[in-house]
């Protein structure tokens, strides 16, 4: 199981399009079977009509009956053939033993390169092995990249030192920093921007003076989709008390990883000051399957111990349950501590062992763990205030605006050519129905 760090999991659709494509051709199969078996019985029904009734009939009338025969004859065998489908798609012995031949066939090749010539396919060989190369020189570039990230990073955190001081009211920005100039569209007029000043001044006269950004990580969480499904109530008195999160490449020389460094103030939940994430990577083609290589990869991820507080653990619960003696039938109470849904599960991930099959539960929680690494090291920790403020949650949201903007275009088109129907009656729909109308 693994993700590449552009955030993408591999999924097999050509596998999909291909056992898609195998069903039908199946289908296909067992429907012309059957069609040839109907035409031959109704062939040879058409031969005893022949010989019993030529005596009878003239050569336009036999004409006649085998036209409207075959015209029947062609409606019965499409209404039999869909009968049949039905069927089969209905019958449990007919469906797993299709399944079985699918099973059997996914991953197979197509037949086009072995239908190709013996000298194209040598060249084709030789295509492939330069495809190879192309991926190892291709992993030596995610290799230089990586160098440049932990160059850039020792850059930037300065910068993120300072914010965290600001977030944590180690620092005050002095008012040249706190100057904002704002869009054109977000200009104020200056009878506004009184208001809002004298407004301010009474909201910070009524309540005292808070110190930083208050609730800054807390915040972003909440705002981020991927992070707010994993929060639970019970973490948010917690995570009030993160003050930053940080991102550490690992040394040159060592095994390509990054660590995520989450930092604590004192709090009555836990005494670490430092929770820590390391994500294994690996930028290298895999020998079995180098064709598959789309840039580093995550292979592992590693958490850290969280010594608790006593009764303060809320990865955990208690839960009592009733059990009844099956001789005397007395009843009693036993108190039972299970996992108990928390952001705080991901710092325990489920390990990898060293032959890498894990159940399905464990790889779809190493799925998305690895996911929510990727974007914490790639979009949360580097602009932050972004996602505090919401501002980056709207740009990622573009997309979809630009799809909702195409449907309403097409909305407009339908009114126009209702408009520029002749029959188009606007009067119709002046008056809506009666279920719309207002008591």
């Amino acid at each position: 199981m693994y993700i590449s760090a552009s955030g993408g999991i591999s999924f097999l659709f050509t596998a999909i399009s291909g056992v898609f494509t195998q069903i039908l051709c199946i289908c296909a199969v067992l429907l012309r079977k059957y069609i040839r078996t109907s035409n031959s019985a109704d062939q040879n029904k058409m031969a005893d009509i022949d010989n019993k009734d030529q005596a009878e009939m003239d050569q336009a009338d036999m004409e006649d009956v085998e036209e409207v025969e075959e015209e029947e004859t062609g409606e019965d065998v499409n209404s039999k053939a869909r009968q049949l489908t039905v069927q089969m798609m209905q019958n449990p012995q007919i469906l797993a033993a299709l399944q079985e031949r699918l099973d059997g066939l996914v991953g197979s090749p197509s037949g086009y390169m072995e239908s190709l010539p013996k000298v194209v396919k040598r060249r084709v060989n030789a295509l492939k092995n330069l495809q190879v190369k192309c991926a190892h020189i291709e992993a030596k570039f995610y290799e230089e990249v990586h160098e440049l990230e932990r160059k850039y990073a020792a850059l930037y955190q300065p910068l993120f030192d300072k914010r965290s001081e600001i977030i944590n009211a180690a620092y005050e920005p002095i008012d040249e920093e706190c100057e904002w100039k704002a869009d054109e569209e977000e200009e104020l007029t200056e009878e506004m921007k009184e208001k809002a000043k004298v407004d301010e001044e009474k909201k910070d006269e009524e309540k005292e003076d808070p110190k930083g950004v208050p609730e800054f990580w807390l915040t972003v969480f909440k705002n981020v989709d991927l992070l707010s499904d994993m929060l639970q109530e019970h973490d948010e008195p917690i995570l009030k008390h993160l003050k930053d999160i940080k991102v550490k490449f690992s040394d040159p020389g060592q095994p390509m990883n990054f660590t995520l460094e989450f930092y604590f103030e004192c709090n009555d939940f836990f005494s670490n000051e430092l929770l820590v994430k390391t994500y294994k990577m690996r930028s290298e083609p895999d020998e079995s399957d180098p064709f598959a290589f789309d840039g580093p990869e995550i292979m592992g991820c590693t958490g850290c111990q969280i010594d608790w507080k006593k009764g303060k653990n809320i990865t955990l619960k208690t839960i009592k349950k009733k059990q009844k003696h099956k001789g005397r039938g007395t009843v009693r109470t036993v108190t039972k501590t299970v996992p108990n849904d928390s952001f705080f599960n991901f710092f325990t991930p489920p390990e990898v062992p060293e032959s890498g099959e894990l159940d399905e539960d464990s790889e779809a929680i190493l799925a998305a763990d690895f996911e929510i690494g990727h974007f914490l090291r790639e979009r949360i920790v580097p602009r932050a205030v972004l996602y505090f403020t919401g501002e980056a949650i709207e740009d990622d949201d573009d997309d979809y605006d630009e799809e909702g903007e195409e449907a309403d275009d097409e909305e407009g088109e339908e009114e126009a050519d209702e408009e520029n129907d002749p029959d188009y009656d606007p009067k119709k729909d002046a008056n809506p129905p009666p279920e719309c109308k207002q008591q």
